[in-house]
């Protein structure tokens, strides 16, 4: 531990340095600060622009803070604030004297016309980041959504090089990575099981979403522990001068939030609680069915809450937490037996977070953060005899990772040629990969038996420093270091991993971009390739099961038409080593034999070309993308050693989403049609190229490579329209009506094999069959605001 601790001393000595960093000669510079905020709501603005005339500017952090040096000089200077969806702000301010400048951006009116006007810097050519696409929350509400239920993971899915799992499920494949090499961050926070109902929606709620950021190659080093993207969700902070609250009541569930300021104009706090009734509507039905026999019951919850509190000008104080679990239960009985069985998961986060300004260039962050995820599965049956006597059966199983972490950041701007971050921080996991625990009660059997996988601690502590130069009027870089040391049963793992991300002006709207980044990750999913159950293991590395490692090349074209339209093209090559997968015949119920030996270890790669279109401004907005890639993986002891596709390799991955606002017929009015469709290449299966039966009259199955064979193309068209209509005071009703999978479509859920027995010949054929999901779905759904 002698480097991690040698290299963590050197970055807080140059953390020191930046905080006592002064403005080198003061005579002939300046240095403009702020916040930028939300003139409505308050909430800061993050990835603002703040601009000269003559192209000299910079960007707000993640927390609304800028900060701009200048040289002096005799005449005045106008900067301009922008931010999409608000109105520019100019402001002409003397260039002599230090100035601490915040600002308050006004969102463009909902239903004033949009006007779209050139500009001549441009957002996605000229960032140096690439490969990443930030969401807001009104725009995952505008896409149709399974039972009318948005759901931020199904949106993200439109993204190119982003591929869904199975139909409607909200699993993330992120340029041939697995579910695990995601890092999912719910204010800043990582959450291991994004789920709920089986995978059908994912655990965040839109209406606490302020936005979402997706990142999947070009890594800044201040992200790590995964391989293939981060999604960064940003939840709302709350309004700081009103009271207004919002909400939904759909088919399936139904959710309301609320915020307000606890101190106006300075601290604010943000509720949110969704519910599903399915429950409450289904039971009822399936016991009438069953005759009383069967009595199921499922449901799923969540809260979101978060409080921003006032320390002072310099200082502020966060604090967020999400609170959600998913519950099925099951209770069959008849006269001589019952049947109790259920299983249940849940998410807790809890995060406490300090900003404080140390001076007009440097700005830092100490966050405290908890994550916990749990699976619990059980079951008990109860026989009764004629005797008056019974027996009881009762099996549980349980799975579970914790983390509690800490860690410090500085966000520092010498100068508009460079924006410095840098940070460490530390987190403690605690690992139980299984606890499988059995007992009988009774006069014929009495007997308790547990078998767990070993409770595992580990540590991980993280440094890293990046810089956004500007080299150039034409040339930027991020370039970026970021270390990690793995300490788990007395072996201690490191990794060194560089970042760079290039940019190059063509001219003020066009760019070509190119990146590599190294990526490490100290933890294992293992899960089952069934349909069903989140059985989710998340087990570290050890001495026998070494980190993934990921190393990532991507080149790139970015061109903005005007403010409105953005095109970009991707090339990119990954390649991934040490990626597992369950061993033949092995499932995690089986704790007999400890998890490693039950793994196959392997390598991976994926390449391919990404094509997006987005319009952000008008009456018809929207994103185009293609994607055409290959994914394959290698395992020692699978498919005899060869190459074989990924189970989510799929050559061609396209979608449109399209939102078209329609002629209105009162000025408080107004009709949105919402087209979503996508295509794409039917998932890798294994199937039997042979059956026959032995001696013994055993069915025999004879099978060549492994996922050699493609389901059929799986494509899809949603529509929905939403009828707005704004009341006084902001006040909004809405209708949503969607209709998903509108031409009815049966996609293969998946095939399985069935023999068919001919009676007249005494023989039987085996046949495949196909199980389809969705068919035609209309939702209705009222949405309000107040």
């Amino acid at each position: 531990m002698n480097v991690p601790n040698s290299i963590c001393f050197k970055m807080f000595l140059l953390c020191c340095i930046l905080l006592s960093t002064k403005t080198i000669n003061a005579q002939s510079k300046f240095t403009i600060n702020g916040y930028i905020s939300d003139k409505t709501s308050g909430e800061r603005i993050q990835s603002a622009n703040i601009t000269l005339k003559n192209g000299i500017g910079t960007s707000s952090n993640n927390y609304g803070f800028y900060s701009i040096t200048l040289p002096t000089q005799a005449d005045s200077i106008e900067l301009t604030f922008n931010y999409v969806g608000y109105n520019p702000f100019s402001v002409t301010i003397a260039a002599n004297a230090n100035l601490k400048l915040d600002v308050l951006l006004e969102r463009l009116k909902r239903f004033d016309e949009v006007v779209v006007t050139s500009s001549n810097k441009s957002d996605l050519s000229n960032k140096t980041q690439m490969s990443s696409v930030t969401l807001s929350g009104a725009a995952i509400k505008q896409i149709p959504a399974l039972l009318g239920e948005a759901d931020v993971l199904k949106a993200i899915q439109m993204l190119p090089g982003v591929q869904g799992g199975n139909e409607g499920s909200s699993g993330i494949y992120v340029r041939g990575g697995g579910p695990d090499q995601n890092l999912i961050l719910l204010d800043g926070v990582p959450v291991y099981n994004a789920a709920h109902l089986f995978g059908f929606f994912s655990i965040f709620n839109t209406d606490a979403v302020q936005n979402v950021e997706v990142i999947k190659g070009g890594f800044p080093a201040r992200y790590g522990g995964r391989l293939s993207s981060v999604i960064d969700i940003r939840m709302k902070e709350g309004n700081k001068n009103k009271w207004q609250g919002e909400g939904g009541i759909g088919l399936l569930s139904s959710r309301f939030t609320l915020e307000g300021y606890l101190q106006k104009g300075k601290s604010s706090i943000m509720i949110s609680g969704r519910r599903t009734y399915a429950d409450v509507i289904f039971r009822p039905l399936i016991k009438a069915q069953s005759d009383g026999e069967s009595s199921p019951s499922f449901f799923f919850y969540d809260l979101n809450a978060k409080a921003n509190i006032y320390l002072g000008k310099k200082d502020q104080l966060y604090i967020s937490s999400y609170f959600g679990k998913d519950n099925f239960y099951n209770k069959e009985k008849d006269t001589r037996s019952s049947y109790e069985s259920g299983l249940d998961w849940g998410n807790a986060t809890g995060m406490l977070r300090w900003n404080h300004e140390f001076n007009r260039k440097t700005f830092s962050n100490i966050t405290l953060h908890y994550s916990k995820y749990r699976f619990n599965i059980q079951s008990s049956q109860e026989d009764k005899f004629v005797n008056n006597t019974s027996e009881i059966y009762q099996q549980q199983y349980f799975s579970s990772i914790e983390d509690v972490g800490a860690k410090i950041d500085f966000d520092w701007l010498p100068n508009p040629n460079h924006f410095v971050k840098i940070g460490s921080g530390i987190v403690l996991h605690q690992y139980q990969p299984g606890v499988f625990q059995s007992k009988s009660t009774g006069t014929v059997f009495n007997d308790t038996s547990i078998r767990r996988g070993t409770l595992i601690n580990s540590s991980e502590i993280d440094t890293y420093i990046e810089d956004d130069w500007k080299i150039s009027k034409r040339l930027k870089a991020n370039i970026g270091i970021h270390f990690t040391s793995f300490h788990v049963d007395n072996e201690s793992f490191t990794s060194l991993q560089p970042r760079l991300s290039v940019r190059y002006l063509l001219n003020p709207k066009m760019s070509i971009k190119a990146s590599y980044a190294q990526m490490n990750q100290f933890i294992h999913l293992l899960n089952n390739s069934g349909v069903g159950l989140p059985n989710d293991l998340w087990v570290p590395v050890t001495k026998n099961v070494p980190p993934q490692l990921s190393k990532q090349w991507a080149l790139g074209w970015a061109y903005n038409k005007n403010s409105a339209i953005e095109y970009s093209v991707e090339a990119f090559y990954k390649t991934m080593n040490n990626v597992i997968e369950y061993a033949e015949g092995a499932s995690f119920l089986n704790t007999v034999n400890d998890w490693q030996e039950r793994i196959e270890k392997g390598k991976g790669e994926a390449y391919g070309l990404e094509l997006f279109v987005q319009k952000k401004k008008g009456k018809t907005t929207g994103m185009v993308g293609y994607t055409l890639s290959w994914t394959n993986r290698q395992f020692a002891n699978l498919n005899a050693g060869q190459w074989f596709p990924y189970k989510f390799d799929r050559r061609h991955d396209f979608e449109i989403a399209i939102n078209r606002e329609l002629p209105r017929k009162a000025k408080n009015k107004r009709t949105e049609l919402n087209i979503n469709w996508v295509f794409n290449t039917g998932s890798a299966t294994t199937l039997p190229v042979a059956v026959y039966k032995d001696n013994d009259n055993n069915v025999i199955e004879v099978y060549t490579n492994r996922n050699s064979f493609r389901l059929p193309a799986y494509h899809r068209l949603d529509v929905g329209i939403r009828f707005i209509k704004m009341k006084r005071n902001d006040k909004e009703r809405i209708w949503v009506i969607n209709i998903i999978n509108a031409y009815n479509r049966l996609n293969t859920f998946f095939i399985y094999r069935d023999d068919v027995y001919d009676y007249t010949t005494g023989t039987s054929t085996a046949r495949f069959k196909q199980v389809t999901l969705f068919p035609i779905l209309p939702s209705i759904s009222y949405q309000f605001k107040f």
